[in-house]
């Protein structure tokens, strides 16, 4: 795959980093090159989530997805951007073995797919390697609370912190330690509202939620679950179209047209030149 050559967008990991406490970051999944385009004047961030593996690749879970997989959504994103940063999502496996391993993954990430930021998930454990990746000069995307990549650890996708206190103080100090590590922003995944603003009180950068309450300094979702194309709904999910109904409904008039031969009609049909029949758009009722 060739290299792309990274492109600085009118928002920068210094400008997102510096909107702490201010105007709320707006950031959505992207995964191709169309949906780069629509989103992109609308949104702070781009995010190539690995959420495509069950999106797009209908996978699962985000585990089974490849690093070549990430850098080819990366590139389409990229290439579809023009103001919104691009950040991608290092896949399982492709970080955790050591700082050294990550920064080769992360160095591919970015060279080959033109964006300008890598995220990975993990807390304290991950404080090393974030500190190794951005001391030279790669961009780090934090992400604590519920890791959808430790899903056959944790054993499922429930959010935390809601039902006691108990769990707060190791999910705060993952999110301190993340950020002192020199993470550029914090995703903070499915916790309760209060700790959440515990974390977002605790660290200098901002933090995106994504089912952690408007407490936090951004917002994001998953751009499938927010347009109605998921079949499963998650509870801090507001769907603001019903986009798979609109697919379904099209289809279905499509299939009918076709078995009742309306569809290619003349309108939608190629002639012999010297035709001058009128087409069913010229003929007037």
């Amino acid at each position: 795959m060739s290299a792309q050559s990274t492109v600085i967008r009118p928002n920068t990991v210094p400008k997102l980093r510096a909107r702490k406490g201010a105007e709320p970051i707006v950031c959505l999944t992207a995964y191709t090159a169309p949906m780069a385009q629509l989103l992109d004047p609308h949104a702070d961030l781009l995010l190539v989530g690995d959420s495509l593996g069950m999106v797009l690749y209908g996978l699962p879970s985000t585990v089974p997805v490849t690093l070549d997989m990430m850098i080819a959504h990366g590139a389409a994103v990229a290439r579809g951007a023009t103001r919104a940063l691009v950040v991608v999502d290092m896949p399982f496996g492709t970080y955790e073995e050591s700082p050294q391993q990550a920064y080769r993954n992360a160095v591919r990430v970015l060279r080959e797919s033109g964006a300008s930021a890598v995220k990975l998930e993990g807390g304290a454990v991950m404080a090393e390697t974030i500190a190794f990746l951005t001391s030279r000069g790669i961009p780090v995307m934090g992400h604590v609370g519920l890791l959808p990549q430790s899903v056959n650890a944790s054993g499922g996708y429930a959010a935390l912190g809601t039902a006691d206190t108990s769990g707060w103080d190791r999910i705060i100090a993952d999110a301190v330690a993340v950020a002192e590590a020199g993470a550029f922003l914090i995703v903070v995944e499915a916790v309760s509202e209060p700790l959440a603003v515990r974390i977002t009180e605790s660290i200098a950068v901002p933090t995106i939620g994504i089912g952690a309450s408007a407490s936090c300094d951004g917002q994001v979702l998953v751009i499938d679950d927010m347009l109605g194309m998921s079949s499963r709904t998650p509870k801090f999910v507001k769907r603001y179209a019903e986009l798979g109904v609109a697919i379904g409904e099209a289809a279905g008039r499509y299939a009918e047209e076709v078995r009742s031969r309306q569809f290619p009609s003349e309108q939608y049909t190629y002639r012999l030149k010297g035709d001058n029949r009128p087409s069913d758009g010229d003929r007037k009722p």
